[in-house]
C-alpha cells in the first residue's frame, strides 16, 4: 500500500501512448509554469531499495541531489566522461539508481549515451556502439573474463590466455610498486597484448579506456587483470540513499581493491565499531512515509549506510560487508560473506553463490551453477554434455567446485573458511524473484525458500566441526 498513490501506469499496456495522448493539449506555458515550481528541495524522484536484506524502501531523491552529484562527477571523473569523443552504452535497468545518475550525467558531461534493453547481447551491443567507458555490476565484468577464457578453448590456445592473464595481473600489481614493472616483465606484457589482451579490449568494443564498476565488490583479481590488459577499472560505492556514487577511484587516484576516496563535494567517516557514514549535498532526503527509519539513519547530518569498511591513511575507502549481513557462528566467529561470496563466483562454473551459518557450527554455502558456461566447460574437460540438474550431483563437476572452494578459503583463516556447499539446480535470476534489477541476490529470501537445503549441511557435522 502507497499512500498518495493516485493511478499505475504499465509499459506493456501502452503507457507511452497513454501519456503522450494526454500531453497533447498541454501548452508550451504550462509546462514553463510547472518547471519554475521547483527547486533543488523539491521531489525529482522516489527510487526503492532493492530489498537484498529486507523490505525495500522508497528513497526520496531530490533536484538538488542530483545536480549536485552530477556536477560534482563532472568535475572529478572529467577525464572519464567529459571528453569531446566519450560515449558509453547503458545496459543497467533504469530502476537502479546507477543507471540514473549517468543518464543525468551525461547532461552537464556533454558524454554521448546509447541505451541496450539488457545485456543479452552486450558483446555485440558493445562492438556496435564503441563506447569509451563501460559501466557495470562485477558480475558483468566475470562473465567477460569467463566467456573469453572459455573461448580458448584447450590445449596450447587455453595456456596461451592463462599466461596472458597472469602476465596482466603481475604487471598491473608492479604498477602499484616503487621500481614499477621490470623489463622482463614489460616485454612479456607486451608479447601479452599482441597475443591476447587487445582481443579482450575488442569484447568491450575495442575504445574502452575506463571500466565504472559498482553494486557490489569486484575483487582485486579482476581489477588488476583489467587494467593490465590496457582497461582501467575505477571501482566506486554508492547507495540508492545518496544518489549513486559516494566514493570512487579516480583515473590518477586508483588503488586497486578499494571503492576509492570520497566523491568531490562529499565527506565519508568510519565508526569505531567499523560502520560507514557518508555526508554531503548528494544524500537523500527520508524514506517515503517512514518518519521512524529515517531517522535510525539520518544522524546529525551524516547518514549511516549499514555498511562497514575501513579508510587507510590516503582516505581511501575498503569496504569489508554489510552490517546485516554478518555471520556469527556458534562459535562467535564473525564472517563477512562478501569476500567468499566473490571468490568463489569467480569460477566460471558458478553463477552465485550464496554464504551462510548464522548460529551454526561453520560456514556453509548454496551454489548455483551458469547454465551458459557449463556446456564450454563440459566439453573443455572431456566431459559428456549435461543440464544442470545433472552436473548438480556429477563427481568430476563437484571436484572442480570443491578446488574452487579450497581456493577460495585461502584468503580467510579457517574458522571463516567455506566447509561444505549445496549445489542448487536453480539458479537465481530476477524473473524468479532471488536477484535484483541490479543483479544482487535476494539474500533473505534465499534463506527463507532454501532453509531445508541449509539444514542439510549442518545434518552430519562430525567430520566438519
Amino acid at each position: 500500500f502507497l499512500p498518495g498513490l493516485i493511478e499505475v501506469l504499465v509499459l506493456d499496456e501502452d503507457a507511452i501512448g497513454t501519456l503522450v495522448a494526454r500531453g497533447a493539449e498541454v501548452t508550451d506555458e504550462q509546462i514553463a509554469a510547472r518547471s519554475a515550481l521547483a527547486d533543488g528541495a523539491s521531489l525529482a524522484t522516489i527510487i526503492y531499495t532493492s530489498g537484498t536484506t529486507g523490505r525495500p524502501k522508497g528513497v526520496e531523491l531530490t533536484h538538488g541531489n542530483f545536480v549536485s552529484i552530477t556536477r560534482e562527477g563532472v568535475a572529478g571523473l572529467g577525464e572519464v566522461c567529459a571528453k569531446p569523443y566519450s560515449r558509453t552504452l547503458l545496459f543497467l535497468p533504469l530502476a537502479h539508481v546507477f543507471a540514473r545518475f549517468i543518464e543525468v550525467l551525461c547532461v552537464p558531461s556533454g558524454a554521448v549515451m546509447g541505451h541496450t534493453p539488457n545485456a543479452r547481447n552486450l558483446i555485440a551491443d558493445l562492438a556496435a556502439f564503441q563506447p569509451t567507458f563501460v559501466l557495470a555490476v562485477p558480475r558483468v565484468f566475470e562473465k567477460v573474463y569467463n566467456s573469453a577464457e572459455q573461448k580458448a578453448g584447450d590445449g596450447l590456445p587455453l595456456r596461451i590466455f592463462r599466461w596472458a592473464a597472469k602476465v596482466a595481473i603481475t604487471y598491473s600489481r608492479a604498477l602499484d610498486t616503487p621500481s614499477g614493472p621490470n623489463p622482463v616483465l614489460t616485454a612479456q606484457h607486451r608479447l601479452a597484448d599482441r597475443l591476447v589482451h587487445r582481443k579482450l579490449r575488442g569484447a568491450l568494443g575495442g575504445r574502452a579506456e575506463f571500466a565504472v564498476s559498482g553494486g557490489a565488490p569486484l575483487g582485486e583479481r579482476l581489477g588488476h587483470f583489467y587494467r593490465g590488459i590496457g582497461v582501467r577499472v575505477l571501482e566506486g560505492y554508492g547507495l540508492t540513499e545518496t544518489t549513486a556514487p559516494t566514493a570512487v577511484n579516480r583515473p590518477g587516484l586508483t588503488k586497486v581493491g578499494t571503492v576509492g576516496p570520497a566523491f568531490p563535494g562529499t565527506s565519508v567517516r568510519v565508526d569505531d565499531d567499523g560502520a560507514i557514514w557518508v555526508a554531503g549535498p548528494h544524500v537523500f532526503r527520508g524514506y517515503r512515509h517512514l518518519p521512524e527509519q529515517t531517522a535510525e539513519v539520518l544522524v546529525d547530518g551524516w547518514f549511516k549506510t549499514g555498511d562497514l569498511g575501513s579508510l587507510d591513511d590516503d582516505g581511501y575507502l575498503r569496504i569489508t560487508g554489510r552490517s546485516k549481513e554478518i555471520i556469527v557462528t556458534a562459535g562467535g566467529k564473525n564472517v563477512a560473506p562478501a569476500l567468499l561470496e566473490d571468490r568463489l563466483r569467480g569460477h566460471p562454473l558458478v553463477s552465485q553463490v550464496v554464504v551462510v551459518g548464522d548460529q551454526r557450527p561453520f560456514i556453509g554455502a548454496l551454489v548455483t551453477l551458469d547454465a551458459e558456461m557449463l556446456p564450454g566447460w563440459l566439453a573443455m574437460h572431456g566431459l559428456p554434455s549435461m543440464d544442470v540438474a545433472t552436473a548438480a550431483t556429477n563427481p568430476a563437476v563437484l571436484e572442480a567446485l570443491d578446488r574452487a572452494v579450497a581456493r577460495t578459503n585461502e584468503a580467510v583463516s579457517r574458522a571463516e573458511s567455506i566447509r561444505k556447499i549445496h549445489v542448487l539446480t536453480t539458479d537465481f535470476t530476477e524473473a524468479n524473484g532471488y536477484l535484483t534489477p541490479s543483479l544482487k541476490v535476494k539474500r533473505a529470501q534465499v534463506l527463507k525458500d532454501f532453509a531445508a537445503q541449509i539444514d542439510e549441511l549442518y545434518e552430519d557435522t562430525r567430520q566438519h566441526s
